[in-house]
């Protein structure tokens, strides 16, 4: 099918550089029953709906100043959720210096540069440990750019987004891009870490792990919460409800849940 100029998009002194983020989340509950695990999930639904997923990515847009062109979202039975924006950029001398600096980003209040040939995705699965007790709730969100900003500038408000027990957060800087004399660039700023780009009060409630691979633009960052309160992982009820033994051994399996995840393999009960 060929496209009518009205349909074509005008790339602004493109930059063929793609810059992905993938923000992965984890919420972790104990359902003791299947009504607290029925109701948990109807909440999860509830709450994390396409359409508030779609308000969430659009401030994303938003903060990267970027403009919607498509949104295509579902909700899905019997639990679940996705939604997809194709975003394109206004003009590149929009973008503040700033944009470059290993910094967190903004949260909603500000546009901070502009995009082209992007898109911005969420996928969530609610799912549950058949005998254990234990409901999780992952989401999966990727930012992918092309044009003069990381798209890491969203990192602050999607972890503001969610209540989150783990994060996994991974950011790549693929292909190349020339400058004026034809000189390929595989990076465009410079960038340490993803710690960076998170707030310190927000560092200091989690223990991190690094893995970065400098020379071939991949950063690797993921996150478990410090503090553990009991009430914060019960569904329709508080710990007072429960005897020292059942608080002991809920804390145990949901601490055991938590290492699972943050580790990324199975830890085998002594």
């Amino acid at each position: 099918m060929t496209l009518t100029p009205e349909q074509r998009i005008t790339l602004h002194g493109f930059n063929n550089l793609t810059k992905s983020l993938s923000f992965n989340m984890y919420d972790i509950c104990y359902t003791k029953t299947r009504e607290e695990r029925e109701a948990y999930l109807a909440y999860i639904d509830e709450q994390y709906n396409s359409q508030r997923l779609t308000k969430i990515l659009k401030t994303v847009t938003d903060i990267i100043g970027a403009h919607v062109l498509n949104i295509a979202r579902q909700d899905y039975e019997p639990q679940g959720a996705s939604v997809t924006i194709l975003v394109s950029e206004g003009p590149v001398e929009t973008a503040p210096e700033e944009s470059f600096e290993e910094s967190p980003g903004p949260l909603p209040d500000a546009v901070v540069a502009a995009l082209d040939k992007s898109h911005i995705t969420v996928h969530t699965y609610p799912e549950y440990h058949p005998d254990e007790g234990i409901s999780t709730f992952r989401a999966d969100i990727d930012v992918s750019t092309c044009g003069e900003i990381s798209p890491l500038k969203a990192l602050n408000y999607l972890i503001h987004s969610f209540d989150t027990d783990i994060m996994t957060i991974d950011y790549r800087v693929r292909g190349f891009t020339r400058d004026i004399h034809g000189h390929k660039l595989f990076i465009d700023h410079e960038i340490s870490s993803i710690q960076n780009y998170i707030p310190d009060e927000v560092i200091e409630q989690y223990d991190m792990i690094d893995v970065n691979v400098y020379q071939e633009n991949i950063f690797h960052t993921k996150c478990k919460l410090r503090e553990f309160d009991l009430n914060n992982y019960l569904f329709g009820y508080t710990k007072d409800k429960l005897s020292s033994v059942e608080q002991k051994e809920i804390t145990e399996k949901l601490r055991m849940e938590m290492d699972e995840i943050f580790y990324g393999k199975n830890i085998v009960h002594q």
